[in-house]
């Protein structure tokens, strides 16, 4: 381990320590937090009790399908974008305001068109999620080097072998950004949008546990979403990086 990671595992032991310390002496109430120690009994009692599978699966198979839709969709826009100037210039401002919009606003609207079911919440992460890929992507793009796309026009190589040959393949590391930036905003979207009107998912029950006062269960599923999030990210960050060193070789 380099480091930097081992100052970024000390900077979270730590931490995590201090917060046992505060919430054992009494400095955070137990009615606000309860111990870290405590939060990972109960998320292992939560999972071995098998009473939350469906509502588990549920959450993270509308996240995964918010995150491809948002890769599948943000790259191809972006292809199709950077070799259209002046749609690219028209789009930028609106691009830089995108999060100023609450996405949450268009709930309703979602509800009346798509129903109850799971879809309202898959397209609040994506609405969420596909932005981030979009910005990532056009940096990446826009970083391409010159030298391979002459290549390129001189074997006359069309926009999509060039995209897929070269744009891509060079933008990979922004790609990449963008690719861990929506697994957390597709799970910001999701279990947000559990919390308003569904009846199952991580984000109902989390909403339940808080409205019962049941904080062993809250910060169990809380911890259970951190845990995914932090081991996505953290296999993507290897894939990228085992993916430049082949570069580089």
């Amino acid at each position: 381990m380099t480091q930097a990671g081992w100052l970024r595992l000390l900077v979270i032991v730590g931490s995590i320590g201090v917060l046992e310390v505060a919430c054992r002496i009494g400095l955070i109430p137990s009615i606000t937090m309860i111990p870290p120690s405590k939060m990972v009994v109960a998320l292992i009692e939560l999972l071995g009790s098998g009473k939350f599978t469906i509502d588990i699966t549920v959450t993270l198979s509308n996240v995964s399908i918010a995150i491809v839709l948002a890769m599948v969709v943000g790259v191809l826009v972006d292809t199709a974008l950077h070799s259209v100037p002046t749609l690219r210039r028209i789009l930028d401002p609106l691009f830089a305001t995108y999060y100023a919009v609450p996405m949450y606003a268009f709930y309703p609207l979602l509800i009346v068109v798509l129903g109850l079911g799971d879809w309202p919440q898959i397209v609040i992460g994506f609405l969420l999620a596909v932005m981030a890929v979009i910005i990532n992507t056009l940096n990446g793009l826009d970083r391409v080097p010159n030298v391979p796309l002459k290549a390129a026009r001189v074997h006359r190589l069309g926009g999509l072998q060039t995209a897929l040959n070269i744009r891509l393949p060079h933008a990979a590391p922004y790609i990449f950004t963008g690719f861990k930036l929506a697994v957390a905003y597709s799970f910001i979207g999701v279990i947000g949008a559990e919390f308003i009107t569904s009846s199952r998912g991580i984000g109902y029950e989390i909403s339940f546990a808080y409205n019962n006062f049941d904080n062993p269960l809250m910060y169990a599923f809380i911890l259970l979403v951190l845990v995914v999030v932090i081991t996505v990210n953290m296999s993507l960050y290897a894939w990228e990086k085992r993916l430049l060193a082949r570069r580089g070789k």
